[in-house]
């Protein structure tokens, strides 16, 4: 396995109805095909050497025995490909007719399955034809395990029991579940199925690669769309189309680092496979491992932002939601009033402040209880500057401008500080002298400030220790920077106002900076935040990887280069990928002394809930692998 990848297909060949010769050659040019593309694993439908549709047939000596044949012809040609294929047939054994799932390589038969639950309803009459499989599982071993990987078997009717093998299987230590499957399709059945395969991957924590019947099946009664669809983990992340009248497969790489990483961080997995004594004997084989530098999956560059799917508003509304509910309950708990902000012009607190306006709306509170305090400074710009007014008009809250300047003189005056010496003394003042503000506004109107600073600056330590680092409430710190500018786009696509609107969209087009540095001779911003810590999209990338999966560097930089391919050239995430190791362990002393903020995603950095870790933590051996990339 390349980084901790398994390649797998599943696979629709073209069948003819009791013909066997036919469907085997089919099967095989199919196998050959996804062998030159380095499967290590491919997954046939349910009794496609047969054809699923045979009826009385599979009680004809004839049919079986072919099948039989057929199934050592197949075995016999698992010689000439490295990969391993799992095919349906039926088998004659000790008198009775199984629905068998049978796993071939090297010219041999690794494991023959029977399917363990037979439908005998509305339009299936399996039990006239076959036996289930004994409740003792004593044919042959439940798992085989395939350079390394552990593959649990079941087919069709079984996915559908309140407790399908695949659950046993899996808590025994299957990380990929195949699914033989002749499934008819009917009105509403396919997203009923796929919500199905999405819900046992993502309880088995496993990936689960389904191969249904398709073109060439009797259409007597039934019609069969041919699916071949693989999820991982509760997402589907390949899928063929339906309803071709040819062969078709889809070829995805499990992440078995992720699943494994998973099933170590969820306990409950492992507290669920000792309280059932899940085991299994298993059948182990190696094949040609992928090596090739291709990757048969999506790299989302984005794993923060929702897709633009259908359901785009309801997941910007929950995120929003679920910021608004925290603060209200905040509100609520201290019987406050009024609330204390900071308005910059900037993503953050342009965010905070709608967050802020919603949630006074939801409890019945006058937006004039949002105290806006914009507070120019040496690096503020006119553009920041009027887009802070104008949201805060816009949105119907108290304004005040307090300027910071003649404070931070006076102030560097008392420290013997040169004006003209721009160094981290100089901005670090000038963020000290915000927060004391608000926090002395807050005071006066019996309120609470409300922080701004988001996921992404914290994982950095890109905020003043003791200056917008500290609020009483940080509503974003759940949200990651792209996130921030996704919402805040968001928001102004659902504007009350078109002059809400343009100031909206004008924030998200903004440089991204904290405006501590003077300003450029024409007014433009000069100190840029992405130029000095490197670009959030990067960031929030190796973010989302090290927390949610634990993933090591190589890991990160490998999926990196995919998502990112054409944008950023390697030297470029090497670079920012060594930035984000050392600062995210050096900064860890800002995050242990968090104020208290709500999660909203899968990933959070507070110190209360999601993440532990020592301040005096050493990267040394994250540097290192860095360093050999």
């Amino acid at each position: 396995m390349k980084q901790g990848y398994f390649r797998v297909a599943a696979a629709v060949p073209h069948v003819n109805v009791a013909d066997v010769d036919y469907n085997t050659e089919q099967i095989m040019t199919m196998a050959r095909e996804l062998a030159s593309h380095g499967v290590e694993l491919a997954v046939f439908p349910e009794l496609c050497v047969t054809a699923y549709t045979c009826g009385d047939l599979f009680h004809q000596t004839t049919l079986l025995e072919a099948a039989d044949a057929a199934v050592g012809k197949l075995a016999e040609f698992t010689k000439e490909i490295d990969t391993a294929i799992i095919v349906g047939a039926p088998q004659l054994i000790d008198g009775s007719v199984y629905n068998c799932a049978i796993a071939l390589a090297h010219g041999e038969t690794i494991a023959v399955v029977p399917k363990t639950y037979l439908p005998t309803y509305n339009e299936f009459y399996e039990k006239r034809w076959f036996q289930a499989a004994p409740v003792d599982d004593s044919l042959q071993p439940t798992l085989i395990e395939i350079n390394g990987v552990k593959v649990g078997i079941e087919i069709c009717e079984d996915l559908w029991a309140p407790l399908p093998p695949s659950t046993m299987a899996a808590l025994a230590g299957a990380q990929v579940i195949v699914n033989l499957s002749a499934s008819n399709d009917l009105i509403g059945k396919y997203n009923y199925l796929t919500s199905l395969i999405k819900q046992q991957s993502a309880r088995c924590i496993a990936a689960y690669v389904y191969s249904g019947a398709g073109y060439g099946e009797s259409s007597t009664d039934l019609v069969f769309d041919g699916k071949a669809i693989i999820a991982e983990n509760g997402s589907i992340i390949s899928a063929s189309p339906r309803w071709l009248r040819k062969a078709t497969y889809e070829i995805a790489d499990i992440d078995i680092m992720a699943i494994k990483r998973d099933r170590m961080h969820i306990t409950t997995f492992g507290d669920c496979a000792v309280r059932e004594n899940a085991v299994a004997a298993s059948t182990s084989i190696n094949v040609a491992k992928n090596n090739d530098n291709k990757l048969f999956r999506t790299v989302d560059p984005y794993p923060f932002v929702p897709p633009t799917d259908g359901l785009l508003n309801e997941r910007c509304e929950e995120i929003v939601n679920i910021q608004a509910a925290g603060l209200a309950k905040r509100l609520e708990a201290t019987h406050t009033r009024n609330i204390v902000v900071g308005i910059s012009g900037g993503l953050d607190s342009t965010l905070a402040i709608l967050v802020a306006a919603r949630t006074f709306d939801i409890l019945g509170l006058p937006r004039t209880g949002i105290h806006g305090i914009t507070m120019p400074g040496f690096g503020t710009t006119d553009r920041t500057y009027d887009n802070a007014i104008s949201l805060m008009k816009a949105l119907g809250v108290t304004i005040r401008e307090i300027p910071i300047a003649d404070a931070v003189k006076l102030h560097f005056r008392d420290i013997n500080h040169d004006i003209d010496n721009h160094d981290v003394t100089y901005e670090n003042s000038q963020a000290r002298e915000r927060t004391q503000i608000l926090m002395d506004i807050a005071n006066q109107v019996s309120g609470m400030v409300l922080g701004t600073g988001d996921l992404s600056e914290l994982a950095l330590g890109w905020a003043t220790y003791n200056g917008d680092h500290m609020s009483m409430y940080g509503v974003n710190a759940g949200v990651p920077k792209t996130l921030v500018k996704y919402l805040v786009r968001w928001f102004a696509e659902n504007a009350a106002t078109p002059e809400e609107r343009t100031t909206l969209l004008d924030i998200v087009d903004t440089p991204i900076s904290p405006e501590l540095i003077p300003a450029d001779s024409k007014g433009n911003i000069t100190q840029k935040t992405e130029d000095l810590v490197g670009p959030y999209e990067l960031h929030d990338f190796f973010l989302y990887n090290v927390l949610r999966y634990g993933f090591p560097p190589s890991r990160i930089y490998f999926l990196a280069q995919k998502a990112f391919e054409g944008k950023y050239d390697d030297e470029t995430i090497k670079k920012w990928l060594r930035t984000f190791f050392r600062r995210f362990f050096n900064q860890q002393f800002k995050r242990s002394c968090l104020p208290d903020g709500p999660k909203v995603g899968s990933v959070c950095l507070s110190p209360r809930g999601d993440w532990r870790m020592p301040s005096d933590a050493s990267s040394a051996l994250w540097l290192k692998e860095c360093d050999q990339l």
